[in-house]
């Protein structure tokens, strides 16, 4: 019959297509898909290999990332580092096989997970040239390096060599990789320059050296000589498994009873809560695994999703820190002489789908910073900067659905990126991040990354919000302060020479004017000690005596060396408490701490509240929140009722009273 004919021809035409020759045809999906995107996403790849092969063997990072003009649009991309080098058999593999890596079943935090990246930027680049990649690798054991140029076979996705040999390298180990490929050279926010710029921010431990077509070099040096924290593998998350990896899991477990399945395969499963979700699912503990049917299986599944479990440990994530995310600010954003760099945040981790995450923000305000643009955003996932997309990832979108102007910004209509001088960054490092493309240049919309990213904004929204109440109170205070101090002298001058006494003392009637507590801060920096004194003063502007406590949050990781006076409380998380027992009027407390073995532009302001004294007669300090935890519930009536405006008290003319004493 014709119809079985026709079915035969297309049955003669279908064929096996290799990952290589799919991708070859899709460039697009790995971010090829511009000359312009094709040459920035070359870089991008190489630095990440370079920068993950470093931190697997725990060195510090020195990158050279050159690029090469070698025709109208041919360019060469040059990636030589530092790290322990690729043994002579694993080289043809990791640049010459698509999907060939040491990263994909590993729940640990790294910059590369499929084995996509550099062997897809060595097929583009033979692809729209040609022309082979050469790569130079030396590990620490061998006496020369050994280097070969290959392309890829992409019906097979095997690599083809075209040379190899054995050279002389004067590195003690390391790995360099030399990509032809065609693309376009520009400057501006989605450039090269600003790539690395932006990773700089992110790797403060990596020294980074660019050379451009110009012949320009650029070189980030490193900020900090601390590594990262070592991220070590872990079982997945009961919380957030999908159904079908779960009985997928039960199939290829080794684990003969249930129980012991869920305590070996799971992270946070001990013996008493493997019992327990046994129990909650009506199965037996004893049964095997592999024995379980689909309903069954629903029933482990439900009973695991409701069970309650601590969060997935931190040791498999590498978050930058909130030291370190200011410390890579200030070294790369120091030329914009900011005003303000708002405390970073690190949220505690959280789950998705059973892959453990943590975000972090970071503000930095005011200074050289265009004051009438939107807001700029730095999105990283993993220590790498996302340059691409920024409409449709999580990043952008989580930034855009906060109301900044409860924060001091200008937002029209409360959603969308505010206006302002501020740059907003914001890091998402997770085991898994769910990237909308293999090109993992957006981060997915999914529910519980979007939670924490609004709660972590509008955190970090609320310290910039301190920053900016606090600076309007202190000026307009000061700017009162002086101006009583310069006409009221005057006053009691003349008055004191119409009636012939002598000048009365000032000080009460000052103090009633004021009425207000002014705790101000003095930091001193010894670089030989690399210590930071800090010096908080309580300035008593009432008429009456005044007791207080005061408090001061320090910064995760840093501790004092030394109280004066002695506190009444200090917590292991860096709360400290003093104790002001009594302040006379026109009198001053005072507290001093130091701080040990920071550069001096990681310290540059203390978290400072107050408690046992009505807020509103405190200038410098914050109320201290309730039991030293922010409250999120706070932000979530915040989107409900508005702030009441605040009344503008009525100003005295003092331009016309001086000009007036003037004229008697």
């Amino acid at each position: 019959m014709p119809s079985t004919s026709v079915a035969e021809e297309l049955a003669k035409k279908q064929r096996e297509i290799s990952v290589s020759e799919f991708f070859e045809r899709n460039k697009q999906i790995l971010g090829y898909d511009s000359p312009t995107k094709a040459l920035l996403t070359a870089v991008k790849e190489g630095l990440d290999n370079s920068l993950d092969a470093a931190s697997d063997a725990d060195i510090l990072p020195d990158v050279l990332v050159e690029v090469q003009k070698v025709d109208k649009d041919e360019f060469l991309v040059i990636i030589e580092d530092n790290g322990p080098g690729i043994v002579k058999r694993e080289v043809p593999n990791v640049f010459g096989r698509l999907l060939y890596g040491s990263r994909f079943h590993s729940r640990r935090q790294s910059r590369g997970q499929q084995g996509l990246g550099i062997s897809g930027a060595v097929m583009y680049g033979q692809v729209t040239t040609g022309k082979a990649t050469k790569i130079t690798s030396k590990v620490e054991e061998d006496d020369v390096a050994y280097q070969v140029e290959l392309i890829i076979d992409t019906k097979r996705n095997l690599p083809s060599k075209v040379r190899e040999d054995r050279v002389v390298w004067e590195r003690v180990h390391g790995t360099r990789v030399e990509i032809p490929l065609k693309g376009r050279y520009v400057g501006g926010r989605q450039s090269i320059p600003e790539y690395l710029k932006a990773t700089a921010i992110v790797n403060p431990h990596a020294r980074i050296t660019y050379k451009s077509p110009d012949g320009e070099t650029i070189i980030s040096e490193r900020a900090t000589e601390e590594l990262p924290p070592k991220t070590k593998e872990i079982p997945p998350h009961p919380h957030g498994i999908e159904l079908g990896t779960l009985m997928q899991m039960m199939k290829e477990t080794k684990s003969y009873k249930l129980s012991t399945f869920l305590e070996e395969e799971f992270v946070r499963v001990s013996s008493r809560v493997a019992k327990e979700i046994c129990e909650a699912a009506s199965l037996d503990p004893d049964m095997k695994p592999k024995s379980l049917g689909l309903e069954q299986a629903k029933a482990l599944h439900e009973a695991m999703q409701s069970s309650k479990l601590m969060a997935p440990p931190t040791d498999c994530l590498s978050p930058i820190g909130e030291r370190l995310i200011k410390r890579g600010l200030k070294n790369v954003l120091g030329n914009l002489r900011p005003e303000f760099y708002a405390p970073p945040l690190t949220r505690d981790p959280s789950v998705y789908a059973g892959n453990p995450f943590q975000v972090e923000v970071g503000i930095v305000f005011g200074g050289d910073l265009p004051p009438d643009q939107p807001v700029e955003v730095l999105r990283f996932a993993n220590r790498v900067p996302l340059m691409y997309q920024a409409g449709g990832c999580a990043l952008t979108q989580a930034v855009a659905n906060v109301d900044w102007r409860r924060y001091g910004m200008e937002q029209r209509g409360g959603q969308g990126l505010p206006f302002g001088p501020a740059i907003i960054l914001v890091h998402m490092c997770s085991t898994k991040v769910p990237f909308t493309s293999e090109a993992k240049e957006a981060v997915a919309s999914v529910d519980e990354i979007m939670t924490e990213l609004d709660l972590a904004l509008k955190e970090c929204g609320r310290r910039l919000k301190t920053h900016l109440t606090k600076k309007a109170h202190r000026a307009k205070t000061k700017e009162k302060f002086d101006i009583v101090q310069l006409i009221l002298p005057r006053i009691a001058e003349k008055s004191a020479k119409i009636v012939g006494k002598k000048v009365p003392v000032l000080d009460s009637t000052i103090t009633k004017i004021m009425g207000v507590v002014w705790v101000d801060e003095l930091i001193a920096y010894d670089k030989k000690a690399k210590r930071h004194t800090v010096t908080l003063n309580v300035h008593n502007f009432t008429s009456a005596g005044k007791k207080l406590n005061l408090h001061v949050l320090l910064p995760r990781g840093v501790s004092t060396s030394s109280m004066d006076p002695k506190p009444s409380e200090v917590r292991e998380d860096g709360k400290i408490t003093w104790e002001l027992k009594r302040i006379d009027s026109v009198a001053k407390g005072s507290v001093t701490f130091t701080i040990d073995g920071l550069d001096e532009a990681e310290y540059d302001e203390s978290e400072v509240y107050v408690s046992g004294i009505n807020p509103v007669l405190v200038i410098g300090a914050e109320p201290l929140p309730g039991d030293w935890e922010l409250n999120y519930h706070e932000f979530e009536g915040e989107e409900e009722a508005a702030p009441a405006a605040e009344e503008e008290e009525g100003e005295i003319d003092y331009d016309e009273t001086e000009e007036a004493l003037e004229d008697e």
